[in-house]
């Protein structure tokens, strides 16, 4: 990441730019489209204000240093990424139990990608998850982003989705 670039932790304000960068991330990956991606940003919103508020959603922000945007007194945000705080019960590996971090809405505009923006993001997170000792850090990888995750240390895992029964 160059220096034209700087992270910064988001605040409760910067809920409605996180919201615009999930309804994009799934839109770009093909899962969005037509007015859903309005109505998931818009939902998107409501829900990142009441966990941000509660501290159970944690975001990094990627900002363009030179053009301040004046509403926020910040820079451009053209990236992001953040953290869903979760507890975890007692298991093998965290016997006390502890804290998930799932890694979520990691997302560059696209004119900014390929910029090292996304590893910066990672590495701003994970040393967050190092300092706050969460006993377990998880992601769900888009197979463009599968590469750098790997890069880090994350490997694939046994979780599987349920999809309902084939039955109903």
């Amino acid at each position: 990441m160059d220096s034209d670039y700087s992270i910064r932790q988001a605040v409760i304000d910067d809920a409605k730019v996180i919201a615009r960068h999930r309804a994009a991330m799934f839109r770009d990956m093909g899962d969005l489209s037509g007015d859903d991606v309005l109505r998931l940003e818009n939902a998107a919103f409501v829900h990142l204000r009441q966990m941000m508020a509660e501290r159970r959603y944690l975001g990094w922000l990627v900002e363009r240093e030179g053009e301040v945007v004046a509403s926020a007194g910040h820079g451009e945000v053209v990236a992001g990424a953040g953290i869903i705080i979760s507890q975890l019960l007692p298991r093998p590996g965290a016997i006390e139990g502890g804290a998930q971090a799932l890694i979520a809405n990691v997302y560059c505009e696209p004119e900014h990608r390929r910029r090292g923006l996304a590893r910066a993001l990672m590495m701003a997170m994970l040393d967050w998850c190092k300092r706050a000792r969460m006993a377990k850090v998880v992601l769900h990888a888009s197979p463009d982003g599968r590469p750098l995750y790997e890069s880090l240390g994350f490997v694939q895992t046994n979780e599987m989705r349920w999809q309902g029964t084939k039955e109903s």
